[in-house]
């Protein structure tokens, strides 16, 4: 082996780790972008579509831990394109799937990329809550009409932020919540204030959002959370700090609530929101009536109806991801999604109270996609950039726990 060839390596590493600490940036800055989607298909895809193929140049590995995760999601996609095939009018069908395999391989990439390096999940998610902060903000201010062009961020007097629809900007923020709460609970106080106001700006968010999933999402993931700490930190002075910060979020949100509702509109669309069956749940050909008739004309049709065909038979869209994935993806689709949610739902319990850097973020993504998938029965969740997201992240923190758990067999037996 020649002088050079040595040298090489040691030559290229400060251009490597440049290219790297590039990337890195990159993938915060697509991150931020997945907080801002008002149309389809979005500046997220195109940026982070670059950003794949830029990656994939340099290298990109698809190990074996994540090999499973890219062989689920082009068996859903396979059922996707088969169901394209059934479809009368074509139309945007195409542009569906399209967007449903770039979603289907950026989970793929955040798994792989997070594997690679586990340092990047703090830059994700601290992305992530920047993003949700500056979208909540805009639906706030523009639910007040306090800045030009508000109405671009509500819709039928719900905040929206920059998303197309309340029902998604709610769940966009619920991680982040999380992720500010968590910080709140264990990092120095001085850190404090700037997690209390991100937090209050992300509760204002959805609670204005009016969206009945993502008020009980965030319930359940701040729960969760706390429940989750409990079990894995067993000292009193920790137990006695999320008693004092429950009682102060109680009371802060016992009075934001008071002061909120001093506002007619608010009041009159809250106590509207609060019933738990709204008409068009319950109603003629309402949600769960869709549902049952839906499913049953998905067990006539193995390859689907094709994607947003379901609206032009009925008054709405599916509203329930199990349905949709019938629906839009066919039989060998809803079987492929189905066996990833029970595989990353697995693979996150079993790794869950280890002592990991990467164990609060992995906690956050398992909690918040328990929670997705309850709230997916009544809302179809199958574009939500985050969502796939989570997905990546929970696959990539696995990875990480297969590739330590290899080095430490390795080290043990040097």
């Amino acid at each position: 082996m020649s002088t050079a060839s040595i040298l090489r390596p040691a030559v290229l590493r400060p251009q490597l780790a440049a290219i790297s600490i590039l990337g890195s940036g990159l993938v915060a800055l697509a991150v931020f972008g997945s907080g801002f989607v008002l149309a389809e298909p979005a500046p997220y895809e195109v940026f982070l579509t670059g950003l794949i193929g830029l990656w994939a140049l340099f290298g990109l590995r698809i190990s074996r831990a994540t090999a499973p995760l890219l062989a689920l999601l082009i068996l859903f996609m396979v059922g996707g394109v088969l169901s394209l095939t059934v479809m009368a009018d074509l139309s945007d069908g195409p542009i569906y799937m399209a967007v449903s395999g770039f979603l289907a391989l950026s989970a793929v990439f955040f798994a792989a990329i997070i594997e690679e390096r586990h340092r990047r999940l703090r830059l994700i998610f601290d992305a992530w809550a920047a993003a949700a902060v500056v979208t909540a903000l805009l639906g706030i201010l523009g639910y007040f009409g306090a800045i030009p062009g508000a109405s671009s961020f509500t819709l039928y007097d719900r905040a929206k932020g920059a998303f197309q629809d309340p029902n998604v900007f709610g769940p966009y923020l619920a991680a982040p919540v999380l992720y500010l709460l968590h910080g709140l609970l264990t990092q120095p106080i001085r850190r404090a204030p700037l997690k209390v106001a991100g937090l209050v700006v992300l509760t204002l968010g959805v609670f204005l959002s009016f969206s009945r999933a993502a008020w009980a999402l965030n319930l359940f993931g701040v729960l969760a959370l706390v429940f989750i700490m409990l079990l894995k930190e067993r000292s009193g002075l920790f137990r006695l700090r999320i008693l004092v910060l429950a009682l102060c979020g109680i009371l802060f949100i016992a009075a934001a609530l008071a002061v909120a509702l001093q506002s007619e509109q608010v009041s009159s669309l809250f106590s509207n929101r609060t019933q738990l069956v709204q008409d068009y749940d319950g109603g003629h050909l309402g949600r769960f009536e869709r549902h049952r008739i839906g499913f049953l004309m998905s067990m006539e049709k193995p390859l689907g109806i094709g994607p947003m065909v379901f609206s032009t038979i009925f008054p709405e869209d599916e509203h329930n991801i199990w349905l949709k994935c019938l629906t839009s993806y066919g039989w060998l689709g809803f079987a492929a999604y189905v066996t990833l949610i029970l595989w990353t739902l697995s693979l996150g319990f079993r790794f869950l109270l280890l002592d990991r850097p990467w164990q609060p973020h992995l906690m956050i993504s398992w909690i918040t996609l328990i929670g997705h998938v309850g709230i997916g029965n009544v809302i179809d969740t199958d574009h939500w950039r985050h969502f796939y997201m989570l997905l990546g992240v929970i696959w990539g923190c696995a990875a990480l726990e297969y590739r330590s758990r290899r080095q430490a067999r390795a080290h043990r037996l040097a």
